[in-house]
């Protein structure tokens, strides 16, 4: 493991204008202009040389009056940040516990605190879908909890998962199974008591 005693400036500086997670926890550089200290591989932009300050310990470049970067939160006691993750975390968490609402892409990005279109790429670059077609993936899984286990009509289902519009439910129901609600209900019904 590399060590920050043993790194030149050379090198340190070399790490901090390519953003190089590798030295991430082995030193962090502060700015004099900024009044910021960051990780080695923060993407904010890269300062002019004779304004970086390098520290072993966050909280060394704390004590010498410098403040932790909102984007790198080099304060959190983690190795490796990546925003994103805790973007992509807080956004399923929503979706899943609010699958009920009606919710607009806007809303959820809102409520995450990035825009709409950073939060749909994000998404569909870490899950292979959108923020909208996992929270039609959650609907549907619960409809399908609830076509089982309760006696309530699709109707009743397609409102109580959040559709505002039944063709909507039956639509979203259909592209994700193959069948209808009703269909759905009756086929596994036959299974279940098939396998007693």
């Amino acid at each position: 493991m590399k060590d920050q005693n043993n790194l030149s400036k050379d090198t340190m500086w070399k790490a901090t204008i390519s953003c190089d997670p590798a030295y991430d926890g082995i030193f962090f550089y502060a700015v004099k202009t900024t009044g910021i200290y960051c990780r080695p591989s923060c993407k904010s932009r890269v300062p002019n040389e004779e304004n970086a300050s390098f520290f072993s310990y966050a909280e060394e470049a704390k004590r010498a009056g410098y403040r932790p970067c909102k984007r790198c939160r080099p304060d959190l006691n983690c190795i490796n940040y990546d925003p994103f993750d805790f973007i992509l975390e807080d956004t399923m968490l929503l979706i899943k516990n609010n699958y009920d609402q009606n919710m607009s892409l806007h809303d959820i990005a809102s409520s995450v605190g990035v825009s709409r279109f950073h939060l749909n790429r994000i998404f569909k670059e870490r899950t292979g879908c959108t923020p909208r077609i996992y929270l039609e993936k959650i609907r549907v899984r619960k409809a399908k909890e609830l076509l089982l286990i309760t006696n309530f009509n699709s109707t009743e289902i397609g409102y109580k998962i959040g559709y505002q519009s039944i063709s909507s439910f039956y639509n979203a129901f259909k592209k994700n199974t193959g069948f209808s609600p009703t269909q759905f209900r009756v086929c596994h019904a036959e299974n279940i008591v098939n396998q007693e």
